[in-house]
């Protein structure tokens, strides 16, 4: 790579008269570097070098690619900014200072979660883009660079950049409709997580190659000819899919049982043409050519993507029974498909200016209001992750406004997205003049109507239950917490009470352990951490989450005896033992487990707070274990006690089915009072999961109680020996 070669892309697009500033920077980063290497073993000018064209490659202007160049000088090479600023001008210096601080903050630490730390980096970064986007641009194209050249880190730090770059650079490149640097931060992060998978898709795709190609020729032929009797003119390419984006379709059919051979996007057009009106011609010369597929229309020109997106989506049948995916759209609308909002700045250099750049960037404003009302950076991060980076829904006011809403929005997420009072007031809602449930979830197009009380009323603390998906956006949920926060301590204190205990009796905890919950919460007071919970700052679902996670993976010993495959416990501390799971408390990964020895069955797995281990007179046979990871699953205990009636057995069932879990052993016992107590023997993978199924079950019609119970036969019996 050299100078020459940027100059040449810089050449495409910029004037000749701001190549020089590109130069002038070029050789003021080579003589800062002089002597530095990376990790890497190129020379340290390289990464700049690269960074820059990347830019180019999008047609940012010169200040940024002069900016790209000097990034990484005022922090490797003790250069002050005022020197860059004498010598570049107040913009430049000012996009390095920008960057800059972006680069100083800490590397992802080796964990597929994001911890505190990234979080407040992501806050930094995506502020940093109100007061200039290219800050940002410079920060993807220096990731981007860094993905490319990741073989030269440790297989952990490897595994960790991935990480974020798939949760957080790639939806950012998304969010801001770069296509170029999305489809490229995708594929890189997932060769490096999932290796086998990569490497397996691509192998499909390649064994496939001439056959597509022959198809897609045939295609054009076939289409061109017709363009041309209709007197249209377009231009016609076969549309490249990414490994990743394949990856996703695959993982998504094979849970319809479908296979690869079912994806039918895999075979592509893509249709560029002069005008908005050609765009829909051409669609109607594609229909009476070949039959659409239903459902596969998308009109993304009449309503554009929060990015800016616009084109025509169909998807038909050709030639025989071969489905065939076709984008139609504009020079200009692809120009804005591969560059998003950086095609802004391909109108800085000259007189056109982009008019419609600040409806691109709606969201940003957004943002920015959300990082004034929310304290925290987790809860930051949250907001953006759930709020900004997922698919969007657009659903209207009855006065016609349009509000985008994540996919899976429902009417209390657009009541509070709409304004916070509404939200606090709502007591229903119509979509389409018709009445639906709080937690219905949005379509495209929906008209929404929220119905609200006039006199004061607060939010249902059933809303922040995310087992009951009342809202999909963290914007909604952090209102509701905000409300019930406000609210009178003792109250707060009262229902987490109520909350903490259903759920413990859900997990089979003994009352005895809510200090020991709380200090996992690093509450020091019990009514802070009761409180807490009344307000929904700490969630039941959490507590299931945490308990599961207080597991630690099993420590690498080296030259130890391999472990059968159906075994989920290791005993620490001695070799190889014979291992079964007590039927008195029927422990799950995620319960605190304890072992006990037998005298000829090897060691029984119980839960610490079994009341035969709390009980044991031989406390020298207990012994220390610990979860290993498993894909087995293990049989639980609950009762569920609800008022009997018809179908109370179909909607526990069909519960049940929705999570996955297998129900082994079902009997019902009736009890006084028309009401009735049915057993369900369960097989599950671990805690979070039932917790998750409890909480839904309990709240289905006539359900008084669910419960975490042992086998009756074995309660109260001494461990085997």
């Amino acid at each position: 790579m050299s100078l020459a070669e940027l100059l040449e892309k810089a050449k495409e697009y910029l004037p000749p008269e701001k190549l020089p500033l590109v130069e002038d920077a070029y050789a003021f980063a080579a003589e800062a570097h002089q002597g530095q290497v990376r990790k890497s073993g190129d020379a340290y000018i390289e990464h700049p070098l690269q960074v820059a064209l990347i830019l180019a490659g999008l047609q940012f202007d010169a200040s940024t690619l002069a900016a790209a160049l000097l990034h990484d000088v005022p922090e490797n090479c003790d250069i002050p900014l005022s020197q860059l600023k004498a010598r570049f001008g107040s913009e430049v210096s000012k996009l390095v200072d920008g960057t800059t601080k972006l680069g100083k903050l800490p590397l992802p630490a080796p964990s597929a979660k994001i911890r505190e730390s990234q979080a407040e980096s992501l806050r930094k970064m995506l502020v940093a883009m109100a007061e200039d986007l290219r800050v940002v641009f410079i920060k993807l194209a220096d990731r981007l660079h860094n993905m490319r050249t990741l073989k030269a880190l440790t297989p952990e730090m490897q595994r960790s950049i991935a990480q974020e770059t798939l949760e957080i650079y790639a939806p950012l490149a998304h969010r801001l409709g770069i296509w170029e640097l999305k489809w490229q931060l995708e594929d890189l992060s997932f060769r490096y997580l999932e290796p086998e998978k990569y490497h397996h898709v691509a192998n499909l795709i390649a064994a496939r190659r001439a056959q597509r190609e022959n198809f897609i020729t045939r295609t054009i032929e076939i289409l061109e000819a017709e363009l041309k009797r209709m007197g249209l003119r377009a231009e016609i390419s076969g549309r490249p899919k990414h490994i990743y984006s394949i990856y996703q379709k695959v993982e998504r059919y094979e849970a319809l049982g479908k296979d690869f051979d079912d994806i039918y996007d895999l075979l592509a057009l893509r249709i560029l043409v002069g005008t908005v009106s050609d765009c829909y011609n051409v669609l109607g010369v594609i229909h009476s050519l070949w039959r659409p597929l239903p459902g596969e229309f998308d009109d993304f020109i009449a309503n554009p993507k929060p990015n800016g997106y616009q084109a025509l989506h169909t998807a038909v049948m050709c030639m025989g029974n071969m489905p065939l995916e076709v984008q139609i759209r504009t020079r200009e609308m692809h120009h804005i498909a591969e560059y998003g909002v950086a095609a802004h700045w391909r109108y800085k250099e000259g007189e056109e200016k982009d008019i419609h750049f600040e409806e691109r960037i709606s969201w940003l404003r957004q943002l920015i209001d959300w990082h004034r009302e929310l304290s925290g950076a987790e809860e930051f991060l949250e907001s953006v992750k759930t709020d900004i980076f997922i698919d969007q829904v657009f659903v209207y006011t009855p006065k016609g406004e349009i509000k985008d809403l994540p996919k899976g929005a429902t009417p209390l997420d657009f009541a509070y997205r709409v304004h916070t009072e509404l939200g606090n007031r709502c007591i229903g809602a119509k979509v389409n003049g018709k009445l639906v449930p709080l937690n219905y979830q949005l379509s495209n197009g929906d008209v929404v109507e929220i119905v609200s009380s006039k006199g004061e009323k607060g939010p249902s603390r059933d809303w922040l239950n995310p087992h009951l998906n009342y809202t999909k956006t963290s914007h909604a949920r952090t209102k509701i917490r905000q409300w019930f926060s406000h609210q009178e301590r003792a109250e707060n204190i009262e229902r987490g009470r109520e909350l903490l205990e259903k759920e413990m009796r859900h997990l089979g905890i003994r009352p005895t352990e809510r200090e020991g919950l709380a200090k996992l919460f690093k509450y020091d007071s019990l009514d802070d951490f009761l409180a807490a919970i009344g307000y929904g700052g700490v969630s039941t679902h959490q507590i299931a989450l945490k308990l599961s996670a207080q597991q630690p993976p099993p420590a690498k010993v080296e030259a130890a005896p391999p472990k059968p495959p159906q075994s989920a416990v290791r005993v620490l501390g001695v070799g190889d033992l014979v291992t079964h799971l007590a039927r008195c408390c029927r422990p799950v990964p995620g319960d605190r487990i304890i072992g006990y020895v037998t005298r000829s069955r090897g060691v029984t797995i119980h839960r610490k707070d079994c009341y035969n281990v709390v009980h044991e007179d031989e406390k020298e046979r207990l012994v220390a274990v610990e979860w290993e990871p498993t894909d087995s699953l293990f049989p639980v205990n609950i009762q569920v006690e609800a008022w009997d009636r018809v179908g109370l057995i179909r909607d526990i069932t069909t519960i049940v089915a929705e999570e996955g879990v297998n129900i082994a052993l079902m009997t019902s016992t009736p009890q006084d009072g028309n009401k009735v107590a049915e057993n369900f023997t369960l097989q599950t993978r671990d805690l979070a999961q039932l917790s998750r199924l409890m909480a839904r079950v309990d709240g289905i019609r006539g359900v008084i109680g669910v419960s975490r119970i042992g086998d009756e036969a074995t309660t109260e019996t001494k461990p085997s020996t």
